[in-house]
């Protein structure tokens, strides 16, 4: 089965955009990211990855990387539950302290985080 990654990360974006078809928009907030695929899962997409990987609380990063399955089969209610649960904690996370305007030493610092969370799973399927 091929696979879609939907990002806003830019160091996964220039590592996989030749290899993997991507999602990528700079734009996306962390909220965005999740909101693109729970809309993807409407439509029948599977979620390949889960969306509250890795330790870094919602809140923290704006980085976001998620992969869902390129076919399209009847919408899976347990992944869309997985995904709307997922949203509803990111945005009481956001709501109870933003995610601060990191400098862009820390920013670059969450990039390679999430790039290496993929990079786990691009190992594992490749």
């Amino acid at each position: 089965m091929e696979n879609i990654i939907v990002t806003n990360n830019k160091y996964v974006y220039e590592k996989y955009k030749d290899t993997i078809e991507i999602k990528y928009d700079e734009d996306f907030t962390y909220l965005d990211v999740l909101e693109y695929v729970r809309d993807k899962i409407h439509k029948g997409h599977k979620l390949m990855t889960h969306p509250l990987s890795g330790s870094v609380k919602p809140n923290e990063t704006p980085y976001k990387t998620i992969m869902i399955s390129k076919d399209k089969n009847t919408m899976d209610y347990d992944d869309l539950m997985i995904i709307e649960e997922s949203i509803a904690t990111a945005k009481k996370f956001i709501h109870n302290k933003p995610t601060p305007n990191w400098t862009e030493r820390v920013l670059d610092d969450f990039r390679v985080i999430d790039l290496s969370l993929i990079d786990n799973v691009m190992n594992k399927i490749i």
